[in-house]
């Protein structure tokens, strides 16, 4: 549900997609939940009524103690780790934020699973190589090739870096998501237009080869050429 919320790939870690949508997990969630429960029921049979202001104070409490305790896990991810690493930081900032919405297109710069030769090639089997057909400078194309160095990429990388600054690290970039709106969209409007070329440019691949591993499929033919694929390791 993470993933669908954050209009992601399937190929999503556990931890990214949570951390991007800012879901906290279910087992944290619960037991912070379990808490204000007990809380209250204690306070009912010392025969105390919690009043509205009383509970709501307990409850946002408990909620940051779950943040904290969120945080904490997040030190140690198990995968997603450039976008885990890029969230943690500002965290509750992240999460208390009025602004931004993550999109199909900006949810693959985020998180690394899109349009990009090394995840095509490795995660996606589409690729034989993970070399970036945009440029002759990366043989090993990941997302923060496309959002800080690809040449082919300039124009609308300088327009982002008008409004972010020429740091475009995840780290900085997220930082600066969560403290502007315009820089939200700034990010946005970068990933929009850069990630529907690369789109675009894949379909021509698609529809141009003859290699059997660009070609697209669909259902049942996806599923057969799946069962020859290699696992991953």
């Amino acid at each position: 549900m993470a993933i669908r919320a954050a209009r992601g790939y399937r190929t999503m870690s556990y931890e990214a997609a949570c951390v991007l949508v800012g879901s906290i997990p279910w087992d944290i969630e619960a037991s912070a939940l379990a808490s204000l429960f007990y809380w209250r029921e204690e306070a009912l049979a010392r025969g105390l009524r919690p009043a509205p202001r009383e509970i709501e104070v307990r409850r946002s409490e408990l909620c940051q103690r779950a943040i904290d305790e969120w945080a904490l896990r997040l030190e140690q991810p198990s995968f997603g780790v450039r976008t885990v690493e890029a969230v943690r930081p500002v965290l509750s900032q992240w999460l208390a934020r009025q602004h931004g919405l993550l999109t199909f297109r900006l949810t693959q710069v985020l998180s690394g699973h899109g349009c990009f030769g090394g995840y095509l090639c490795r995660i996606a089997r589409r690729e034989p190589s993970a070399v970036c057909h945009h440029c002759d400078d990366c043989a090993d194309e990941d997302a923060q090739h496309t959002l800080e160095g690809c040449p082919a990429w300039a124009e609308e990388r300088a327009e982002l870096c008008a409004v972010v600054g020429d740091d475009l690290s995840l780290p900085t970039v997220v930082k600066a998501m969560v403290e502007s709106e315009t820089s939200w969209n700034a990010v946005q409007a970068f990933a929009e237009q850069v990630m529907l070329s690369k789109e675009a440019a894949e379909r021509e691949r698609e529809n141009t080869t003859d290699l059997a591993i660009r070609r697209r499929r669909t259902g049942r033919r996806r599923r057969a050429y799946g069962l020859h694929l290699q696992p991953p390791q």
